[in-house]
């Protein structure tokens, strides 16, 4: 953890340095700064709006929701210094503050990120709403795989070379985004790394040390995707490992399947959408039995299969409709949660 720390400290020094060094120019052109500035303080304003009416069939029970009411400004002080800030009004009702960061570009294809963010690990818990296929997130993005920390992150991007890639790596709290207060005596980091190595395909590899209270988790992922103009085909598998034995390795997997019929009249496209998602019994590495140092299991061991249609008016994630049907299977001894039963969800996303 020392060398981890003592590296990304030297790599942050040299590029604050070269910051210095290039403070007057971007791309080898002389910046006017006051002029850019004028026009970079205008914010964009983004948001996500999800309602969705749930039927479980299991139960015979219904509800409506509000899933997401998000809003967000994004923007520029310079043009070498980014920033972004998104609530949520509704996430299940609840207000949440998500990302408060400020982005600084030293170098040309280098940024670092200071702030509130969601950590750079998986492909799917690191989509926003407005870009998942499906009306709920699988249990990768929901139960295993999703953090959001306060820290920082160094990201190198390299979109125009012959083989694209994307590496982020960063330092975080580990307290979450409602206990910054705290001191921590080890830093939870995340490294992700994406290539682009054919035409439509990509590669992700990620991992991730987090420490909720007295347990060290590792977790380590590996994702695929291929994409066309219609068919977007998805694989990935996370692997999750306690110390000192105090949960059984947890190992989860989403894999899904989209594939897009182009509309001419009322709707733009129709998308035909099958997932198969799993996971083992998982536990958030919180409340560990001071008797038998064992963790307990937060979500039981269980199997989905979703079939799905969603309809677009316009390009995709912008305004959908979702009608998905999810079959959940659990082991015997399985115990499910209240909202993780079989269950029909028209959802209503609409992104501006």
């Amino acid at each position: 953890m020392r060398i981890l720390v003592t590296l990304w400290a030297g790599l942050l020094l040299t590029t604050t340095t070269f910051a210095q060094v290039n403070e007057e120019t971007v791309n080898g052109k002389k910046l006017d700064k006051e002029k850019m500035e004028l026009h970079d303080y205008l914010p964009a304003i983004h948001g996500t709006i999800r309602a969705k009416y749930e039927y479980q069939t299991s139960t015979d029970e219904s509800r409506f929701q509000v899933r997401n009411a998000r809003f967000s400004l994004t923007g520029n002080v310079l043009p070498i210094v980014a920033y972004k800030a998104e609530i949520d009004l509704s996430d299940q009702g609840v207000i949440r503050m998500l990302d408060a960061y400020t982005r600084i570009f030293p170098v040309k294809h280098l940024d670092f990120t200071i702030g509130q963010m969601r950590v750079p690990f998986t492909i799917d818990a690191h989509r926003s709403p407005h870009l998942q296929y499906f009306a709920n997130r699988s249990f990768i993005a929901k139960q295993v795989g999703d953090v959001r920390d306060v820290g920082a992150t160094l990201g190198y991007t390299r979109k125009n070379a012959s083989l694209p890639f994307i590496l982020e790596g960063g330092l975080f709290n580990g307290s979450g985004i409602t206990s910054q207060k705290e001191w921590q005596k080890t830093l939870n980091y995340s490294v992700k790394g994406q290539l682009w190595f054919a035409k439509g395909w990509n590669l992700t590899l990620s991992t991730q040390m987090i420490k909720p209270e007295e347990v060290r988790i590792n977790m380590y992922d590996a994702g695929i995707y291929y994409e066309t103009d219609c068919f977007h085909i998805e694989a990935e598998y996370l692997y999750k490992k306690y110390d000192h034995n105090s949960f059984d390795d947890v190992h989860a997997v989403n894999s899904f399947v989209s594939y897009d019929l182009p509309l001419h009249k009322f709707f733009h496209k129709m998308s035909f959408l099958a997932r198969y998602d799993m996971m083992t019994d998982h536990s958030t590495g919180l409340g560990i039995d001071e008797t038998t140092r064992r963790l307990p299991i937060t979500d039981y061991a269980r199997q989905r299969v979703t079939g799905g249609v969603t309809f677009s008016f316009s390009k995709t994630f912008i305004a959908d409709i979702r009608l998905n049907y999810e079959k959940y299977f659990y082991k015997k001894g399985g115990i499910p949660k209240e909202s993780e039963q079989d269950k029909l969800v028209i959802e209503f996303m609409t992104r501006f």
